[in-house]
């Protein structure tokens, strides 16, 4: 299989935390510690256009469906609602107790997670909250949607995976201690059968969820934490993002390794690597190095 480097873009003034797809299918949007939204062209990658800005680090990002809007979310558990036809309308709503580690639009709603253990579903018409449930008493840290299920997964500090039904919000099952000390990433395999979950053990583990959640797999990954994982369009392959500075690829239906990406023989990333996006045109990468990297697979 092969793997290369197309292109490194570089702007950016710190840490960079959150990929989102863009406005159009050969863009897309980054963000981080130094509070600016930046697009980039595929097609053009030499330079960003700069979006936004917000005065505190970007942890997370989500595109709205459909609209010309973002919602940031930063380091001190406050929602930006951007609106980029008419900033003028931009809300800042302070909500969570710490941090916004992850945001996921699902139809009429958006959901959030923060380091205050709650879970907080969003009008996105009205952009106030309509629920809020205390999920644990350590931070959410990811979140992930199966539409066919209607189920919502979600990563907890605690180590624990929680899987709610998506229209009430009832808790359908707990996998405890799925990671040690805490899980950083989930991600439902396309048919939605296998829930493929990473944490700070730097282990990839993979739970069937037909039926009642059980362990499959259980793959030494990373030598440290693995922040991010997520599957090319097709499917056929994974990849997953670490803080030992790498990225993997890997094959979705044997876990067989495929490529590691490193600094030395790919030009990778010099620090934690922490995002990942996967579109049609390429896989891009982003990290602690402040760049954010796009690969031809």
């Amino acid at each position: 299989m092969d793997c290369r480097l197309l292109h490194t873009c570089t702007g950016h003034n710190g840490a960079l935390y959150a990929l989102q797809p863009g406005f159009e299918s050969h863009t897309f949007l980054s963000a981080g510690s130094d509070g600016w939204i930046v697009q980039w062209d595929l097609h053009a990658p030499e330079f960003g256009k700069l979006l936004a800005t917000v005065t505190t680090q970007v942890f997370s990002l989500c595109r709205l469906p459909n609209q010309q809007k973002l919602v940031a979310g930063n380091m001190d558990g406050g929602l930006h609602w951007v609106d980029l036809i008419d900033p003028a309308q931009t809300l800042n709503v302070l909500h969570h107790k710490k941090g916004v580690f992850d945001l996921l639009a699902v139809d009429d709603y958006l959901y959030s997670v923060g380091g205050d253990g709650v879970l907080t579903r969003w009008s996105i018409e009205t952009q106030r909250a309509v629920e809020s449930y205390q999920l644990s008493n350590q931070a959410l840290r990811t979140l992930a949607y199966a539409p066919t299920r209607k189920e919502l997964a979600i990563g907890a500090s605690d180590g624990n995976i929680y899987l709610l039904d998506a229209e009430t919000l009832a808790l359908r099952y707990t996998i405890q201690q799925a990671h040690a000390p805490s899980v950083f990433t989930v991600q439902y395999s396309p048919d939605e059968h296998l829930l493929f979950s990473g944490g700070r053990d730097a282990m990839l583990r993979v739970w069937e969820v037909s039926n009642i959640p059980a362990p499959l797999h259980a793959v030494p990954a990373h030598l440290f934490t693995i922040n991010h994982l997520v599957f090319s369009p097709d499917g056929k392959l994974f990849a997953t993002a670490s803080r030992d500075k790498t990225l993997k690829i890997w094959d979705t239906t044997s876990l067989q390794l495929l490529k590691v990406v490193d600094v030395l023989r790919y030009h990778g990333h010099i620090n934690s690597v922490n995002r990942l996006l996967w579109l049609e045109e390429g896989l891009i990468s982003c990290g602690d190095d402040r760049v954010v990297k796009i690969w031809g697979v």
